[in-house]
């Protein structure tokens, strides 16, 4: 094996075709020179260069060996700087999960700036429902997610990074849309509800359910993704309670009504394990939006 003091001796050598001038551009003098490109040549089990008292010249092998002697002594100050920028968080990798409508807001402007600050860090992105993004947190397969409360705060930390009103979405041409006014619970009394998954949607189930809970809707349907619940609702099947950013979705033949009455917030939250020391997600982190 050759060591990196041998490869510069040679590179020297080679670019000068000159033992003198290579000896004093490396200050040293020739000897110790010419026995660190002897042990190189040696090493690699082939002649370099041919030397008399006259020149010296690149061998055939030599200049093969020369771009690659440049190319390892590259990557060497090359990964010096690279181990620093990982060190400081601008360079890596970030395993980002996200739901569906944390897309809609957050994700896109998140993503934007991370290729204009951090563009040697690679995001790769896993779309999840939060409990999966949370099981993908605590086994180590994600570094970040954008879910939903709850979660355990003792192993896992938060910040609020979006907070909107929720809303109703109902047929285009249903009675409720046509009432010109923030929707209340009572207004809900004997419709058919499109709820949300108790286990896989947690979230939103509590928030529907609390909403509704002096009401006497029917709910026949429980279903994971918010854009599931909006498409049933554009095909008839009843009405719901949805993120606002949900209009931005684009599904036609809904409307979107205001609720009436307080604590309706609905709040996104980016998630990590407390744990956690990569210093690129401790960069991403001082640049998320905080809402309080």
């Amino acid at each position: 094996m050759f060591s990196l003091d041998q490869l510069s001796a040679f590179v020297a050598v080679a670019e000068e075709l000159h033992f003198g001038r290579a000896a004093d551009r490396l200050n040293m003098t020739q000897p110790p020179l010419s026995r660190q490109v002897q042990k190189l040549e040696r090493a690699v089990g082939a002649r370099l260069l041919e030397r008399d008292n006259r020149k010296v010249e690149l061998t055939e092998a030599g200049q093969a060996f020369l771009t690659e002697a440049r190319r390892l002594l590259a990557l060497v100050e090359t990964a010096g700087d690279l181990a620093r920028r990982v060190d400081q968080g601008a360079a890596g990798t970030l395993r980002l999960g996200f739901t569906a409508t944390s897309a809609i807001r957050t994700l896109g402007p998140l993503l934007r700036r991370l290729s204009e600050e951090l563009p040697d860090v690679d995001v790769i992105l896993h779309e999840r429902v939060t409990p999966a993004q949370i099981d993908g947190l605590l086994r180590g397969e994600l570094d970040l997610g954008l879910g939903r409360p709850p979660f355990d705060s003792d192993v896992l930390d938060s910040r609020i990074v979006f907070r909107e009103p929720l809303c109703a979405v109902v047929p285009g041409n249903h009675r409720l849309a046509a009432l010109g006014r923030p929707l209340t619970s009572a207004d809900f009394s004997g419709e058919q509800v499109i709820s949300y998954s108790p286990t896989q949607a947690r979230y939103f189930h509590e928030l529907t359910v609390r909403f509704l809970a002096a009401s006497h809707p029917r709910i026949e349907q429980r279903v994971q993704q918010i854009l599931t619940v909006i498409l049933l609702v554009a095909a008839g099947r009843g009405v719901a309670l949805v993120p606002a950013s949900a209009r931005h979705l684009g599904v036609e033949g809904v409307t979107y009504c205001a609720l009436d009455g307080p604590g309706q917030a609905v709040e996104l939250h980016a998630i990590w394990r407390r744990d956690a020391t990569s210093p690129v997600l401790q960069r991403v982190l001082t640049m998320l939006p905080e809402h309080h």
